[in-house]
């Protein structure tokens, strides 16, 4: 049985910061990671000041970066041998999330293809509102991790 060791490290970080990610976009999120399995990720992140726009929302640009960071750490996570990349990330914005409230966000594969992996993904407040969602491919590339 192949151990997936990517997997791994992520589930080692479970409950800490995401101050230790492989992408620097993470780094700056400053997430926490609530949890780590086969095809699906969870992580909290406070909406900071550099995260909202003039109004103190949360920017869309700051949800899509979310988003697009957790999904692709949950299909790095499969531990495949090559790297995938973002080929769309398409995006609702449903609801507001203001400066200062956590949020929880969640990425789910939906197909994992050999070639393109789809995921689903979605962010939520405190009360479980549904803040924004996405749903993104991810080519598989030549780069071999």
């Amino acid at each position: 049985m192949d151990v997936n060791t990517r997997l791994s490290v992520f589930q080692a970080l479970v409950g800490q910061p995401m101050t230790q990610s492989p992408s620097g976009v993470g780094r700056w999120l400053a997430g926490t990671l609530q949890t780590a399995e086969e095809g699906r990720m969870v992580a909290t992140y406070l909406i900071r000041d550099d995260m909202v726009n003039p109004m103190q929302v949360l920017h869309g640009g700051a949800a899509s970066a979310i988003l697009d960071d957790l999904c692709g750490l949950t299909v790095f996570a499969l531990g495949r041998e090559f790297g995938y990349t973002s080929v769309n990330l398409n995006m609702d914005f449903l609801n507001p999330a203001r400066l200062g409230e956590t949020l929880t966000a969640e990425a789910i594969v939906t197909r994992a293809g050999r070639n393109i992996v789809h995921v689903e993904g979605r962010i939520t407040n405190e009360a479980g509102k549904l803040i924004a969602k996405c749903s993104t491919n991810l080519v598989q590339t030549g780069v071999k991790l």
